[in-house]
């Protein structure tokens, strides 16, 4: 389709894009595409172009494209009131109603709400709570945050840190000192490959417990982490693993943050990944699921054991010195009610979670066989598929050869799929929409062989 305009010349000389390679991208090397519309898992562009989005955008249309129910309640509280802050104890109507409905879904310890707008400001939140209160309860020394490599929690100064993922770090003198990195829990990359799943969580609990005795635990605060590793590459924890954790957490009092910007609100066929995997949190973040992403919004979960410690604080100093202006943005808030109410009226995550194994399942039996491919793996509607220059020897492809984005290229150059190719690996992931069909599941499962077999044959 031709255009009498001049939007993609504007798209390489005025808009920097995040997450590219800026310099291929200005000289048109890199192809752009301007997304026009979408509806349920499909996204279309001004070339008249339709795919099936298996992504959901970054794992984060949930609900699917085009819900008029979302639509609508965006614009009706943008006519009504479109904005005013929720500074000195201010809200509205929607920000006041999402507040109640998402402590509705959380785990019982859970206390209050504060909203932001992107899964890396509610960390960076949570970081100053963390700290907070520790100066509260007279700790000035227990501020470090130990993270995991391979984490993906934000793109900030402190939420960039906690990333453990060398991209994010690079030429940004990341991370910070007060971050501290512990191993993933990445089975299929263990280092002894004879290891059972239970003892490598044992390793991964020693390498913990050897890291707080170095550090002390008198200076460690919290303790971050994904219930599911997202995009590092899309890994869910060994069978035990979560439990451990949190024993040795409890056992030196150090406070837990379930970084759910992934997991919130259905993506594992549970409405959060902390009761998935028997974590108990004493922050939660959430963000993309609030909304599926139809307005920017986002949240730190505050348990009933830290928010009695910020009352504390208030009573002692005055009012608490954090907020961004648009915390609780109506808008948005109105976008999440709706949201949610969606999610719960179609069932979305009971069929988050029976589509995603079978998802799951097809895309295990259709290439687990394939020379080349290592591992996969997922849990509810995230699923993973690992490549390898040689199954028997574990042994990595280069990653000059780039056989993930070449594979993910292939899917979308041939059937019209969108998947992802994650970071530091060659691992293509799928995280669809929760109103994914079987058939839809079915036509993902047949593209991505499609799409291995011309890369990989």
């Amino acid at each position: 389709m031709l255009h009498n305009d001049h939007l993609e010349q504007w798209d390489r000389e005025s808009f920097f894009h995040p997450s590219t390679h800026l310099a291929e991208f200005a000289r048109g090397n890199l192809p752009q595409r301007v997304v026009t519309g979408g509806d349920g898992c499909h996204i279309e562009d001004r070339s008249g172009a339709r795919m099936l989005d298996a992504f959901a955008g970054l794992y984060c249309v949930n609900v699917g494209y085009g819900r008029p129910e979302i639509a609508e309640a965006i614009a009706e509280q943008a006519k009504e009131l479109a904005y005013y802050h929720s500074y000195v104890g201010h809200g509205t109507e929607a920000s006041i109603t999402l507040a109640k409905m998402v402590l509705d879904r959380a785990p019982d310890h859970m206390s209050k709400v504060y909203f932001g707008l992107s899964g890396s400001d509610a960390n960076e939140t949570n970081i100053k709570l963390i700290w907070y209160y520790n100066n509260i309860l007279g700790r000035p020394q227990k501020k470090k945050i130990i993270s995991r490599w391979r984490g993906y929690h934000g793109s900030g100064l402190m939420t960039g840190s906690l990333t453990g993922l060398e991209l994010f770090h690079k030429k940004f003198d990341l991370p910070l000192a007060q971050v501290l990195h512990t191993d993933a829990p990445y089975y299929f990359r263990r280092e002894d490959q004879s290891q059972s799943e239970a003892q490598f969580v044992a390793q991964c609990v020693a390498s913990l417990e050897k890291m707080i005795a170095r550090e002390g635990a008198d200076t460690i605060a919290a303790f971050i982490g994904e219930p599911v590793l997202g995009t590092g590459g899309i890994v869910p924890p060994p069978e035990g693993y979560w439990p451990a954790i949190q024993a040795v957490l409890d056992k030196h009092d150090i406070l837990l943050v379930a970084d759910e910007v992934v997991t919130g609100f259905g993506r594992l066929g549970s409405m959060f990944g902390s009761e998935h995997y028997g974590m108990k949190p004493d922050l939660i973040t959430i963000a993309k699921g609030l909304t599926s992403a139809y307005a920017p919004l986002s949240g730190s979960i505050v348990s009933d054991k830290i928010w009695a410690v910020l009352e504390q604080g208030t009573d002692e100093n005055g009012p608490i010195g954090h907020g961004w202006t648009y915390s609780a943005h109506p808008i948005g808030a109105a976008a999440g009610v709706a949201n949610l109410q969606l999610i719960d009226s179609l069932n979305l995550i009971e069929n988050a979670g029976s589509t995603g194994a079978y998802l799951n399942d097809s895309m295990t039996a259709a290439l687990a066989d394939h020379p080349n491919v290592g591992d996969v793996r997922g849990e509810g509607m995230l699923c993973a598929i690992e490549f390898v220059a040689d199954k028997d020897s574990h042994t990595f492809f280069d990653a000059g050869d780039k056989i993930g984005p070449q594979i993910a290229a292939k899917l979308l150059e041939q059937d019209s799929v969108i998947a992802r190719a994650m970071p530091q690996g060659d691992i293509l992931g799928f995280a669809p929409p929760f109103c994914l069909t079987r058939a839809e599941a079915d036509q993902v499962v047949a593209a991505t062989v499609r799409a291995v077999t011309s890369v990989l044959p």
